[in-house]
């Protein structure tokens, strides 16, 4: 892997994950996302190649033998995966690159690329997440049951990232991104002083957990 800085952003469903990645792009235009394969369908208010790059299993399983993805992973009974020559040709167009993927992505990608700074969003409660997924009304009750009793798995990650952003304040957390971003890119490495101190999460961890 060369060239621009690597950022990867994962959250549990409904962390609001791709709202601070879209204000994100908005403000750091040095800053591009790697659109993701997804054999997932598409929604009606996503278009093919902007949102993901929406295949059947056949050809993503294709993608897989050929080693076309740095990372993929199985998410709510659909692939997904991270193209290497979408990374190559935004790292190519000299841009620094963002990942919006899961934990179980992010995990391939700190080892294949160990110098990615990686970035974990946390809802600031239970309550508040399950709303954020009713909201989007795009689920059944039952899937966003399922999608709750997955983010506790998701959210018990955490601790494997270098950073942790929690959403509570919009503007705060897009804010405290860009702090994340400025960071790398001065010193080469992600600030360990950005985010809440992780002593100081414990109680609503605990709570997202319990």
């Amino acid at each position: 892997m060369s060239g621009g800085r690597l950022f990867v952003v994962a959250a549990p469903s409904g962390a609001g994950k791709t709202s601070l990645v879209k204000a994100l792009l908005e403000r750091e235009p040095g800053l591009r996302v790697c659109v993701s394969h997804t054999t997932r369908p598409k929604r009606p208010n996503e278009v093919d190649g902007r949102d993901y790059h929406f295949v059947d299993r056949e050809r993503f399983q294709q993608m897989v033998r050929e080693g076309a993805f740095l990372e993929h992973a199985a998410v709510f009974d659909h692939y997904y995966g991270t193209s290497l020559g979408a990374l190559q040709d935004a790292f190519g167009a000299g841009f620094d690159v963002v990942l919006e993927i899961d934990w179980q992505g992010a995990r391939q990608v700190r080892a294949k690329v160990p110098e990615c700074i990686s970035v974990f969003i946390l809802p600031p409660s239970r309550p508040a997440l399950e709303q954020r997924l009713r909201d989007r009304r795009t689920d059944s009750a039952e899937v966003i049951a399922r999608r709750l009793r997955d983010a506790v798995t998701d959210m018990g990650h955490y601790g494997e990232f270098d950073c942790v952003v929690v959403n509570d304040d919009f503007e705060a957390a897009v804010a405290d991104l860009r702090r994340i971003i400025a960071a790398a890119r001065d010193s080469g490495a992600a600030s360990a002083g950005l985010g809440p101190d992780r002593a100081a999460l414990r109680p609503l961890v605990a709570e997202l957990l319990g």
